[in-house]
């Protein structure tokens, strides 16, 4: 059996730009103190293998520190360590990849043709390629991995199926063809789950540190076991903070909603709260003064409507106004309470959708 850890796109050295310059600061040396949590994971669970599925850096001209953190962490990690550069970190002159003298432990695909590494003491062949520039035709089109009693690995930063033709399509059919029996991919910045395609087992662990609101919720790698019978994965969170998203009705009291709406723990996290609905006029810098010290980052969106009378339009001579005209005889004429909120709510959640206007709870 062999246990690996799979991470891909860390893109150390990350500007973070939306974030206050000493906010971003601080980002950038949690990315590196990830390179740390990445070396625990690996020893702790006993990987023999490490497969860095490229984008480690955010470009090919990474911070000398940055490149010398890498370095310490890879040289710490008990294990062999594969790297393949992706587009961000791509082969070019003057690439820490191909400049440095890194630990013995540490093999970097340096071409954008399939090589691999045997390792017999473990029963296994690791395969790989790099990219050599920031764009990169098929790699594995034509690749099979020999029947030889051995395992067989690739490591490789590829685009999903459909998703372009510039950074290296993998498609289904040719890893299907790969003969392998892992495919450790880079490049898709969300976690694909362990993924089958004929006898290979493949997957994308997603980025390993959230950097934007398109990059929400909890952010890793995958421990694999790979034998005989298969390949399983296992999804190990390791970032600290996570960007999350937050649609909240604003109603009459925006920060009560917003308070309501919220999960206990947000103060190491970064949000992006969207207010919504019809509203009362919302005062969003009393808003954000009042919720800022609940998070590490926090950017405020107001997209409500004005509030309206509920029956406002009813004498109007369009399907609008019959449709209120209906509901208000029915509203004037009932004696219950209840009911009379269940009518009052179909005229409102109705008018929205006569405006073709999103319904918000």
């Amino acid at each position: 059996m062999i246990r690996f850890l799979h991470a891909a796109d860390l893109h150390l050295d990350s500007p973070f730009a939306s974030l206050s310059p000493a906010q971003a600061a601080v980002r950038r040396q949690e990315q590196r103190e990830l390179l740390d949590a990445l070396t625990d994971a690996a020893n702790a669970y006993g990987c023999s293998l490490v497969l860095l599925a490229g984008d480690l850096f955010d470009a090919d001209d990474a911070y000398p520190e940055t490149v010398e953190a890498l370095a310490r962490a890879l040289a710490a990690m008990q294990a062999e360590v594969f790297i393949a550069p992706g587009n961000h970190d791509y082969l070019a002159r003057g690439s820490a990849y191909l400049t440095r003298a890194w630990p013995e432990n540490v093999h970097i695909f340096k071409t954008s043709e399939i090589s691999c590494v045997r390792l017999p003491q473990l029963g296994c062949t690791v395969w790989g390629a790099g990219f050599t520039q920031a764009h990169c035709a098929p790699l594995l089109s034509g690749f099979c991995a020999p029947e030889d009693g051995m395992l067989g690995l690739m490591v490789l930063h590829g685009d999903a199926t459909g998703a372009g033709e510039d950074y290296n399509p993998v498609t289904r059919q040719q890893i299907e063809r790969s003969n392998l029996d892992y495919l450790a991919l880079g490049h898709m910045h969300q976690a694909s789950g362990l993924l089958h395609a004929g006898k290979t087992a493949y997957a994308w662990p997603g980025c390993a540190m959230g950097r934007g609101f398109d990059e929400l919720g909890e952010k890793g790698a995958y421990l694999g076991t790979l034998d005989g019978a298969g390949c399983r994965l296992e999804f190990l969170p390791l970032s600290r903070r996570k960007y999350e998203v937050l649609r909240v009705a604003a109603g009459d009291d925006a920060l009560a909603g917003v308070e309501k709406a919220l999960p206990e723990h947000t103060q190491d996290d970064i949000y992006r709260i969207v207010l919504t609905g019809e509203a009362a006029p919302v005062d969003v810098r009393a808003l954000y003064a009042a919720l800022k010290s609940r998070f590490f980052g926090l950017t405020l969106r107001d997209e409500t409507t004005p509030r309206r009378e509920l029956w406002a339009g009813c004498e109007d001579d369009t399907l609008r106004g019959l449709f209120l005209r209906a509901l208000k005889k029915k509203f004037d004429a009932s004696t219950s309470e209840d009911e009379r909120q269940t009518i009052a709510l179909a005229a409102r959640y109705g008018t929205y959708a006569l405006e073709e206007r999103t319904v918000e709870p």
